[in-house]
């Protein structure tokens, strides 16, 4: 990150010699997120010899949150710098339940790993320089980018951060173009930032292999007020290149809205990926070295949302061809894929699976009670590929899984307790996948965001 590090250090010097301009600190916010966050997974069907998993993982914290973003200095040039502190305190944990019992792996459910327990308590600070002439601004440092090849996880205590520089513009109107590279990530439950990788080559303490280049680039243009076409590249460098076209429509139909959302991914093999089964991914591949094999995956997906009324109805369906499952930056510490699959528990996006799912939620605020929401969703995957044995590399064909998860939330819309929300979600995944345990899952969240200036 040599290049990285002085670009961020020019737009200090930069910030430092202008900190008074008008802009900067009249713009400038700061804002501190608290998040009590509770995680209870019972793993069914089995016993801890079965899989590298106890029958219970369980673990409760405390996270903080502080972020501050500058406003911009003044002139054709313009600096500013943002910042994002995290620390995480342990308040329930033990050996047995933390997620990481044999001390392989660098963390366990929600917190990072001393030997085989949780730590007491972890922190990150992470710095952001940034430069923007008219509308397009360029971020060098700590990012969070959401994006169709590369998303943000935020699904435990502290969210994941990415090290990296990006570039977006605005300057044509209705289109914008995004480009960067990224070469650590920090995991969500770890202090540590670390290099890229893939399911299958992600083993850790066995054969992890790594790369410290993500290229991606790309674009949303609004064809019209309604209707957004979406075209992204990314590339891992070693392990796969991927290609994602998105439509995106909304359309007024009677009293309510139809939204649409149909996307297509193509990914294939680069580098070392294509020759040398250290870099090999998960997937179908009888008679390969563990079932596993170079990235070879066409995903496709539409799903479709008719809200009214406070009522959401949806339902969708998903084809992942091909003989790898889809690929995505997967540390193995928690990570996040843009497939409307991505559920709490599983993905949903193996080898020749076949995925539909329904969905209903609601909206209280038209019954007259702001904030509260609920929700439903059920998928059922089939015609899953996969190796069945690793040793006799047994190819096994038609399994099937599926997942229900469940949300309730509430946040308080006004008064001194403002911005005070509460989460339950809870949620089953049943498999008949070899060797996989099937598991119930419960989440409690507290959460509260105190503007500071």
């Amino acid at each position: 990150m040599k290049k990285s590090t002085l670009a961020l250090a020019v737009a200090v010097a930069a910030i430092a010699q202008q900190a008074n301009s008008a802009g900067f600190i009249e713009d400038s916010k700061a804002t501190l997120g608290l998040r009590n966050f509770y995680i209870n997974t019972d793993n069914r069907d089995g016993h801890r010899g079965t899989s590298n998993s106890a029958s219970k993982n369980a673990e409760w914290g405390q996270g903080f949150d502080l972020r501050f973003i500058s406003g911009y200095t003044q002139g054709t040039v313009q600096f500013g710098v943002d910042a994002i502190g995290l620390y995480g305190v342990r308040l329930d944990s033990s050996r047995a339940e933390h997620g990481n019992y044999t001390g392989s792996a660098s963390g366990g459910t929600v917190f990072p790993s001393d030997g085989n327990k949780a730590v007491n308590d972890y922190a990150s600070l992470g710095v952001t320089g940034k430069v923007k002439i008219s509308q397009t601004e360029l971020k060098l440092g700590t990012l969070q980018p959401k994006l169709p090849v590369i998303v943000t996880n935020d699904g435990r205590l502290l969210p994941q951060t990415f090290q990296g520089g990006q570039i977006t513009t605005n300057d044509i109107k209705d289109l914008t173009l995004v480009a960067g590279q990224i070469e650590k990530a920090k995991g969500r439950n770890s202090t540590n930032n670390e290099s890229l990788s893939l399911a299958g080559a992600n083993t850790r303490g066995v054969t992890f292999r790594d790369s410290n280049k993500f290229y991606y680039a790309g674009g949303d243009y609004k064809l019209t007020k309604d209707l957004t076409a979406q075209y992204y590249y990314g590339n891992l460098e070693d392990f796969y290149k991927q290609h994602f076209l998105g439509l995106t429509h909304n359309w007024s139909i009677g009293p309510g809205v139809l939204k649409s959302d149909l996307r297509y991914f193509n990914s294939s093999d680069d580098g070392a990926n294509g020759h040398d089964s250290a870099y090999y991914t998960t997937g179908n591949y009888n008679g390969f070295r563990a079932g596993k094999g170079k990235v070879d995956n066409n995903l496709y997906s539409g799903l479709f949302l008719y809200t009214v009324a406070g009522h959401t109805f949806g339902g969708g369906y998903q084809v992942s061809n091909g003989s790898s499952d889809f690929p995505w930056l997967n540390q193995g510490d928690g990570s996040s894929a843009y497939i409307t699959t991505d559920m709490q528990i599983q993905k949903f996006a193996r080898a020749g699976e076949r995925t539909w799912q329904a969905r209903y939620a609601y909206d209280f605020a038209k019954v007259g009670v702001p904030g509260l929401t609920a929700g439903v969703v059920y998928l059922k995957g089939s015609d899953i590929d996969t190796i069945a044995n690793t040793t006799a590399r047994a190819e096994t064909t038609g399994q099937s899984e599926w997942e229900r998860d469940i949300t309730v939330a509430y946040v308080i819309p006004e008064g001194p307790l403002k911005n005070l929300g509460f989460a339950w979600k809870n949620a089953m995944w049943r498999t008949d996948l070899a060797s996989t345990r099937s598991q119930d899952e419960n989440r409690l969240i507290v959460s509260y965001s105190l503007p500071l200036f």
